[in-house]
């Protein structure tokens, strides 16, 4: 696999203050520069920036089934390592976070076999943290 640089991701949110202390205390993130509308985070080497917008009655989520569970579109998150995703995901539940997709092994003993969990922020943005045992199975077809 080519050496992958970190991406850049900007998400609305309507509660800059909630969700400021939510990446920064439950997902453990590194606050960087920040306005009164925005603050850049550190999301495992990558730079996620909340922005304020004011929120829309009319923003669902929509749901597409994937290995059996119904998954959030849209979403986004990070392929951590194997070793990272498993005490990851017992910090967040011991920080009381609720899960939309429990963490599990999704494709399990198939071609793209990986672990996976979806959980919301407070502005209801859904986010998938996943890790593959073997990494080179991530675009495995």
């Amino acid at each position: 696999m080519p050496n992958v640089s970190p991406f850049h991701i900007a998400i609305p949110v309507y509660n800059l203050d909630e969700c400021r202390a939510f990446y920064r205390d439950i997902l453990n993130c590194e606050e960087g520069r920040s306005s009164d509308h925005w603050v850049d985070f550190n999301l495992f080497g990558h730079q996620l920036v909340i922005h304020y917008k004011p929120k829309s009655e009319t923003e669902d989520l929509h749901h597409n089934p994937v290995d059996g569970h119904d998954v959030p579109v849209p979403h986004y998150g990070v392929v951590l390592p194997w070793d990272t995703f498993r005490p990851f995901a017992e910090e967040l539940k011991s920080k009381g976070v609720e899960f939309i997709i429990e963490p599990y092994l999704r494709f399990e003993g198939q071609v793209g076999e990986q672990a996976t969990m979806f959980f919301l922020d407070p502005a209801g943005n859904a986010l998938e943290f996943k890790a593959f045992k073997d990494v080179g199975q991530l675009f495995a077809k």
